[in-house]
């Protein structure tokens, strides 16, 4: 069992994490999904509270991918219903523990009482300066880029922007990420091997761990066993190992 202490000031600034497994866990006890759902925020508080001892400054969660609502109505309006009892439940751990909470999505997809919740959760914690954990909410990276590229598209035609000066900084400012340095480890629980659809862009270097822990039973020696695979990764962002030593 891995211990913080075994690892080294090479900390990965952001972590995202796809938080994958609640319904195989339910399954496995004889439960409904929804049920997995809720044991689900045993996973979050661990790896919110292992980031936030071991500095990490930033951490996104995907909880809710646009494909997910194509998912039964029934699970859709439970994890709705989920969220906004998380969001008044954990405010006050929020503003105890210096956490701000961010948000990334199409945040007009969310049933108002959802959003109206997110956001003002949002707004009293936005002085908070521990740690920033961002929801992917009604989340999908080939949507953002698709809004990304119209409205660059508009203020082309506007003549705001030349096409000749639009480059990674330009796009990086109108992605839902905008306020966000870009990915170091990426986590996916649950055995699956596949990005899905998550922070496309903003993880061209990220390192990429898969653990087949279900995200309920994610511990925070989980997350610190992620930081020293990654600490034992060489990352030379497309120069060789001579050029970084």
């Amino acid at each position: 069992m891995i211990q913080k202490e075994q690892l080294n000031s090479n900390i990965p600034r952001h972590i995202a994490i796809i938080m994958d497994g609640n319904g195989r866990w339910a399954k496995k006890q004889g439960l409904f999904r929804a049920i997995g759902h809720e044991n689900g925020a045993k996973g979050v508080q661990e790896a919110v509270e292992a980031c936030t001892e071991l500095g990490v400054k930033y951490l996104t969660l995907y909880a809710f991918s646009t494909e997910n609502w194509n998912r039964p109505k029934r699970e859709v309006d439970a994890l709705m219903k989920l969220l906004v009892k998380s969001l008044k439940k954990e405010i006050s751990s929020l503003q105890k523990n210096n956490i701000r909470l961010n948000a990334v999505g199409n945040l007009d997809a969310l049933p108002e009482k959802v959003k109206k919740e997110l956001l003002y959760v949002i707004e009293e914690t936005k002085s908070n300066n521990e740690i920033t954990v961002t929801l992917a909410l009604s989340y999908g990276s080939r949507e953002e880029l698709i809004k990304t590229i119209q409205d660059i598209s508009i203020k082309v035609k506007n003549n705001l922007i030349s096409p000749h000066l639009i480059n990674e900084t330009v796009i990086n400012e109108h992605l839902y990420t905008k306020n966000l340095p870009d990915v170091d480890l990426l986590i996916r629980t649950s055995g699956e091997q596949r990005i899905s659809n998550f922070l496309l862009w903003q993880i061209a270097y990220a390192e990429l761990y898969f653990t087949k822990v279900l995200w309920p039973d994610f511990k925070k020696t989980d997350l610190f066993e992620a930081i020293l695979n990654y600490q034992q990764r060489e990352r030379r962002f497309g120069k060789t190992s001579e050029q970084l030593s």
